[in-house]
């Protein structure tokens, strides 16, 4: 009898590991994972294509330039972990890898040996915008499945992801004056 309790024990809490520690529907798990897994891999691609051009920032607005990206990389990456979080209390799974991360990401990366000030700007707008638009067809479907608590943390991301490309753009701007 021991025995059986034992292993009735075991298999309840191998049961309730595995179900979704949520309300909402297997079907709304399922799509809110799969708009997670590119969400999030555009996120870290953004993070490290930010990073990459902080790094290799020149020219006569350096250390603007510099510590603007900086400020831009550390918001960014602040997003990864509540995303991933949000994949995971829903009970789903998120990205595991660079591999998966690269097999989701809809961001181009940037390899190029030298990128001009200005052509970096203008390409960190562009990849802010396209998140934006990520971030609103996320947020849909979040209210499509009454996932609220996302969709709020969403609506900070497009908020900041806004001011980001705001800055960006009025940054090209003088460079273009």
């Amino acid at each position: 009898m021991v025995g059986n309790r034992h292993a009735s024990s075991v298999g309840g809490r191998l049961k309730n590991v595995l179900e979704p520690p949520t309300d909402s529907s297997p079907e709304a798990v399922k799509e809110l994972t799969e708009a997670f897994r590119p969400l999030l891999a555009d996120v870290f691609a953004l993070y490290v294509k930010t990073k990459n051009f902080h790094w290799h920032m020149s020219g006569p607005h350096f250390r603007d330039y510099h510590l603007l990206l900086d400020e831009h990389a550390e918001q960014i990456f602040a997003m990864t972990d509540e995303i991933a979080e949000r994949a995971r209390k829903i009970g789903g799974t998120t990205l595991r890898s660079i591999g998966d991360i690269s097999r989701h990401q809809q961001l181009k990366d940037n390899d190029r040996e030298f990128v001009a000030p200005h052509e970096m700007l203008a390409e960190l707008r562009d990849d802010n915008q396209h998140l934006i638009r990520s971030l609103r067809e996320t947020h849909e479907l979040c209210e499509r499945h009454n996932a609220t608590a996302t969709a709020s943390l969403i609506e900070t991301w497009i908020d900041e992801s806004e001011r980001r490309s705001w800055f960006l753009s009025e940054t090209i701007r003088e460079e273009s004056a």
